[in-house]
């Protein structure tokens, strides 16, 4: 019991995020008369956020390493402007034009990076100044107009579907088994993670609760697939955000790259004396941005089949705070990619929910916007609470034996005898 309730207290933050979820997803479905949970609106609700949840994978990368990046909309409308371009108006085929477009975002970002990294400019200026810039870009390279036309295997990017197999089941069949091996896949990681702590004497929780949470993983994600493949099955974007989800989580917790991110974000100078390459760790990070903001960019331009002007608009406080709210510290160092995911689909829940039941627009950012105020200042809470939990150890310094040092009276014992 002792060591679940120190599992609880090290993860509240996490815990409640999930719990705040879930409340809110009951909540909706009652209040939409059940709308919210129909397969046809939960798979509306997965593409509708998908780019924003993207952009979460790399803003709660950022955080982690104490920066911000205020110009992931702008280079994502900037990105996405460009592809559509290269893909009608250059005629490039567009699996090539994806590709230079990755690259390009990459670019952006590592052009942050150096700025933030070598020189030494905080990375919220720098962000600004290039909102600023890409926003302009981009109405310059779509002289201000919508360009559409796209083909048709690009667009299936953010409006596509798994393709359906096997026999007819009245289900997506894909669907059905690409999450019982996700489960399969969690459920043995899990039990790997657990074996691994308990050879090193690490706190785990007891075998009864992590059957449960095993059992209660399980559940989840095959009740989601079985709603999905109700309607058409998983979209192509779902298996795109899933598998940066995947790869993203094994970085930042298996990688000594990921390491190296908390280390810089949770104390700078200590990383940087213990030999961590603290300037190229930005410059990855911020680079890495660029890159999944030029993705988010091109699911964007897919899902609407166009490119426009104002696309990517208050992109960047979304995904900033999915993070927030996911459980990323203001002040680095904390955070996870399943938190920030977590954080999305809060506010994208929330969106859809209220959009449900009619409420204005401006009384639904004002919503949003306490709920931000809200995981912050939990966050806050939450470190003065381990602040004012934590024990306190105290060094005497008045005299030598309180440094580990021989006092007069040893000495004496030492010397030889006249």
């Amino acid at each position: 019991m002792t060591n679940l309730k120190n599992l609880m207290s090290g993860n509240i933050r996490q815990y409640g995020m999930i719990g705040a979820l879930i409340a809110i997803i009951i909540l909706f479905q009652i209040t939409t008369d059940g709308i919210l949970l129909k397969p046809l609106n939960l798979t509306n609700l997965l593409t509708q956020n998908s780019y924003i949840l993207i952009l979460a994978i790399g803003m709660v990368m950022v955080i982690i390493a104490r920066h911000i990046d205020l110009s992931v909309g702008s280079v994502a409308a900037f990105t996405g402007a460009l592809g559509v371009v290269m893909m009608v108006k250059w005629d490039v085929p567009w699996p090539l034009a994806v590709v230079l477009v990755l690259i390009t975002g990459a670019a952006i970002g590592a052009w942050h990076g150096a700025w933030v990294a070598y020189m030494g400019i905080p990375a919220f200026i720098v962000t600004l100044s290039s909102m600023l810039v890409f926003r302009g870009l981009t109405l310059t390279v779509l002289q201000g107009e919508t360009v559409g036309n796209l083909p048709p295997g690009f667009e299936k990017l953010g409006n596509g579907f798994l393709p359906e197999i096997g026999p007819d089941t009245g289900l997506h069949n894909l669907t059905m088994i690409l999450g019982i091996l996700l489960c399969v896949f969690l459920v043995i990681m899990d039990f790997r993670k657990r074996a691994s702590k308990q050879r090193y004497n690490f706190a785990v929780s007891p075998m009864s609760v992590f059957i449960v949470k095993q059992v209660a993983i399980v559940a989840v994600i095959m009740w989601f697939s079985y709603l999905l493949a109700q309607y058409k099955g998983l979209p192509i974007v779902g298996l795109v955000l899933f598998a940066l989800i995947g790869i993203y989580s094994f970085v930042m917790n298996r990688t000594v790259f990921g390491r190296h991110i908390y280390a810089v974000g949770g104390n700078y100078p200590a990383a940087s004396m213990s030999g961590v390459r603290t300037k190229r760790v930005d410059m990855l990070v911020m680079a890495n941005m660029g890159m999944l903001a030029a993705l988010a960019g091109l699911v964007f331009a897919a899902r609407l089949t166009a490119a426009n002007p104002k696309a990517g608009t208050n992109f960047e406080l979304d995904a900033i705070a999915a993070s927030f709210i996911g459980g990323a510290a203001v002040t680095g160092g904390v955070g996870t990619v399943i938190g920030a995911i977590v954080g999305g689909f809060v506010m994208g829940v929330l969106n859809n929910g209220m959009s449900l039941m009619g409420v204005s627009v401006d009384w639904q950012m004002t919503i949003k916007g306490l709920v931000l105020l809200f995981a912050v200042a939990f966050d806050v809470w939450n470190k003065r609470r381990a602040a004012v939990s934590a024990p306190v150890t105290t060094v005497a310094v008045d005299d030598g034996a309180s440094q580990g040092m021989p006092d007069q009276d040893q000495v004496d014992e030492l010397l030889p005898a006249e």
